[in-house]
């Protein structure tokens, strides 16, 4: 099935079925020929914020982009098929990666990660338990490891944060007006120029469910700021294996005018991959590939070329 209702996305959707007791059918992208790329999306985005990378890598990478569990063009599962914990959405992808790997040919090593937002903890998450499939890393305004500044959210975010996380009215703004996925494609919260009209259509065309939105909204709840919140312990395990990875070739490419990634995330990813390659845009947010024109994907294709992928 090609989905061409999506401006850039002219792709061949794929879908895996979890096997009980999840049940639900997971869709991703697989497109070209060669070493294996997986991009891993983050909330309240799905795969269509990787298209113009997937369009100018096929060519030479076989470029995997799910979409995770309740987000995008996957199936929604209620609360009671789904815990929406980090754990949880790692399995998935473990899942979904063991498909491919016995089902579909793809290879067991040789893995670049492209992670972005929540792609960065499920990614690492899911290199943690197979380190040997994975050979390099591609980091974009993502954390895997806990909050640089402990439990506190910054200023500029506290009051929406706990509006949308913490209060009624909050939960009725996220299911009822999709609030926190409007304001995500919005500058300067997601983007710093606005999107054209039919990108930002798209990016929201998932969230017409309610269902969706209400997975969006479990992202938010399960954001591990603090030891007692239950994605806590996963998370932080997450950041003590990082050192695993850094002898791996690394790029970072940061937007700086992220309002929720903001540069202590950054410096912490250099200060943990003191080789990688970084690339900083200064008038890029959060999502940076909207913001960047092709600057980040002749990057990304560069570093994915000298590395030997």
């Amino acid at each position: 099935m090609t989905r061409t209702r999506f401006p850039g996305y002219p792709f061949t959707s794929r879908w895996y079925e979890h096997p009980a007791p999840r049940g639900q059918r997971q869709h991703y992208l697989d497109e070209g020929v060669g070493p294996p790329v997986l991009f891993l999306h983050g909330n309240p985005s799905w795969s269509y914020m990787w298209r113009r990378p997937v369009l100018a890598l096929r060519d030479r990478f076989r470029c995997v982009a799910p979409d995770h569990l309740g987000m995008g063009l996957s199936d929604a599962p209620a609360d009671d098929r789904h815990p929406f914990t980090l754990s949880a959405r790692i399995d998935d992808l473990d899942a979904l990666v063991g498909h491919l790997i016995a089902d579909r040919g793809a290879p067991g090593r040789g893995w670049t990660l492209v992670m972005h937002d929540w792609g960065g903890p499920i990614g690492m998450g899911w290199a943690a338990r197979h380190p040997e499939r994975v050979s390099r890393l591609v980091v974009l305004n993502t954390a895997a490891f806990p909050n640089p500044h402990g439990a506190r959210v910054r200023p500029v975010l506290r009051f929406p944060f706990w509006l949308l996380r913490d209060t009624r009215a909050g939960r009725r703004l996220f299911l009822r007006h999709n609030a926190f996925a409007r304001l995500a494609t919005l500058p300067p919260y997601g983007v710093r120029r606005p999107m054209p009209r039919a990108v930002r259509a798209s990016f929201l065309a998932p969230t017409a469910r309610p269902q969706t939105r209400r997975s969006i909204q479990r992202f938010v709840q399960d954001i591990p700021l603090r030891p007692g919140d239950v994605s806590w312990p996963t998370l932080y395990r997450i950041g003590q294996k990082l050192d695993g990875f850094s002898h791996l070739p690394t790029l970072i490419a940061w937007g700086l005018r992220d309002p929720v990634l903001d540069p202590a995330m950054l410096e912490e990813w250099r200060r943990r991959f003191p080789a990688a390659r970084t690339h900083i845009y200064r008038d890029a947010g959060h999502y940076l590939l909207e913001d960047t024109d092709d600057r980040f994907l002749v990057a990304l294709r560069a570093f994915l070329l000298d590395y030997g992928a």
